[in-house]
């Protein structure tokens, strides 16, 4: 018996001071508890990730796996049809029958563009159509190179030609775009070749009385830079024009309209539409549609 209680006595001795040296040893190793085996994959794996290839070319791995040349034909069909992809929109905003004592006239404006994001071929045209004269007074055709200056900006510049009045083309320099609070701005100089300068600005915005009935009030303002007689224009601002109009929208495309529309000579160009027997000042009942694709 004093045989066994000699051995478990020195066996439980033996077995405290392996304790005490292997925690002791734990305390000063930082890895001490850890799995090592995990802990070297992840630092390999942090290691793969921050070498110079994988950090200047994130897709290289997608090079090394699919072959560069597959990668780079994938590549530019996503930024084509990203950001190179090539649309088209044509609206005519206005298409309307314009009411007044015996001066009722047709109105036409209508625009489209065709391109990619940053470059666009604009087409723009306007005109007036009079029952009782049986004729066109007035019609222009645009076509305008367009691309974005700003966040919902853009410049455009081109050539403007006058079927009626005859005889000018128009250089056109202008922007068109939204302002804040979601107006819709068109503005624009243009240089005739006869030395002409004039300019034109206009807006509009939606009012959205629900989710098919929109009120739109509009107004335009025209300038001239001199005189021209044989247009019947003064210089200096020559026509205001504000309209109010209601449409409802039986679909987004197609939306017909009511409304109402004042117009006014203004300064010498005034002077000249009286001197003529005119009437500057003049108060229009307008019908028409507005449609696009």
């Amino acid at each position: 018996m004093n045989i066994l209680k000699q051995t478990l006595l020195v066996s439980c001795i033996t077995f405290l001071a392996a304790t005490n040296t292997a925690l002791a040893q734990d305390a000063n190793d930082p890895h001490a508890g850890h799995n090592m085996a995990k802990a070297d994959t992840v630092e390999t794996e942090t290691n793969e990730t921050k070498t110079p290839e994988a950090t200047d070319k994130p897709w290289s791995m997608a090079d090394k796996y699919w072959g560069a040349e597959a990668m780079a034909k994938a590549r530019a069909h996503e930024i084509e049809t990203m950001g190179g992809l090539k649309t088209s929109f044509i609206i005519a905003d206005r298409l309307e029958t314009q009411i007044t004592d015996g001066e009722d006239t047709f109105i036409w404006d209508a625009q489209g563009w065709y391109g990619t994001d940053t470059n666009k071929l604009w087409i723009k045209t306007e005109g007036k159509y009079s029952f009782a004269d049986n004729a066109i007074d007035d019609a222009e055709i645009q076509a305008l190179w367009s691309r974005p200056i700003a966040r919902f900006w853009d410049v455009q510049a081109g050539l403007r030609y006058d079927f009626e009045p005859k005889g000018r083309t128009h250089l056109v320099l202008g922007v068109q775009g939204l302002a804040p609070y979601w107006f819709e701005v068109d503005a624009a100089a243009f240089l005739s070749n006869k030395g002409d300068l004039t300019s034109s600005v206009e807006a509009e915005y939606d009012f959205f009385l629900n989710q098919r009935l929109i009120l739109q009030p509009r107004g335009s303002l025209k300038f001239s830079a001199q005189d021209i007689p044989e247009l019947g224009i003064g210089a200096g601002f020559t026509k205001l024009n504000m309209g109010l109009r209601l449409r409802y929208e039986f679909k987004r495309e197609l939306a017909p309209y009511i409304g109402a529309s004042w117009q006014r000579s203004l300064g010498e160009t005034a002077q000249i539409v009286r001197a003529g027997g005119g009437t500057p000042d003049k108060v229009k009942l307008v019908i028409g549609v507005r449609a696009w694709y």
